[in-house]
């Protein structure tokens, strides 16, 4: 009943049908390789966070456009090995945000990429209070929020998040879960913003190309 009141469409160019639309889906760039954070083991990301990237983590983030949710999931869960992992969580967003929105975005995602690994997801991290990051300048998103961590008794937990930016916050979150317990802490993150300056690596250790992941958003879409 929902889909026919309000049926769906493209988060980026609003086409109705399925979303990213398949045109919009062949312009996503795959994210850049680069090093993991401090405190984690690996760190992947599957679109780059710029032109089409960006617009779509936008409709996620900003207009609550759900629809690509499992679409991206998809092919998130595919850059992880599940048998490397024991749960799923994310890194929450602050209160302020979640009750303006009325969801918190890395929530919704960290729950899809979990049923596609088929691992629990679970509420681990607490965020301390603090700002945003959206809007802070470098210096101040290379410190990073602040976290706190339920007990994990020697878990490895992937961390889910939806821009990694200068990995400040998955750094943080890391040093939380580690504190908590955490045997192993893996990131993944739906964009990475481009690496400008910085050495990238083309490929992934062991993990499907994101290029590859790329065009199975766009053969989804079709």
């Amino acid at each position: 009943m929902l889909s026919f009141v309000l049926p769906p469409s493209c988060g980026v160019c609003g086409r109705p049908g399925a979303s990213p639309c398949a045109g919009c889906a062949a312009r996503l760039q795959p994210a850049a390789e680069a090093d993991p954070p401090e405190g984690l083991c690996s760190c992947r990301a599957l679109i780059s966070y710029e032109g089409t990237g960006r617009l779509l983590v936008t409709s996620l983030k900003y207009r609550n456009h759900r629809q690509a949710l499992v679409r991206l999931a998809v092919p998130m869960a595919h850059l992880v090995d599940p048998s490397m992992l024991d749960v799923v969580t994310w890194a929450p967003t602050t209160r302020a945000r979640r009750r303006a929105r009325g969801f918190d975005h890395a929530e919704l995602l960290a729950a899809a990429v979990a049923r596609e690994l088929r691992r629990p997801c679970r509420r681990l991290l607490v965020r301390v209070a603090g700002g945003s990051q959206t809007g802070q300048c470098l210096a101040d998103r290379c410190r990073g929020p602040l976290f706190s961590a339920r007990p994990v008794g020697g878990l490895r937990v992937l961390v889910v998040d939806d821009v990694v930016t200068t990995g400040s916050t998955l750094a943080r979150s890391a040093a939380a879960l580690q504190q908590a317990g955490a045997a192993a802490v893996h990131g993944l993150a739906l964009a990475r913003t481009p690496l400008r300056g910085r050495a990238v690596r083309p490929g992934a250790r062991g993990a499907p190309c994101d290029a590859a992941a790329c065009a199975n958003v766009d053969r989804e879409a079709r």
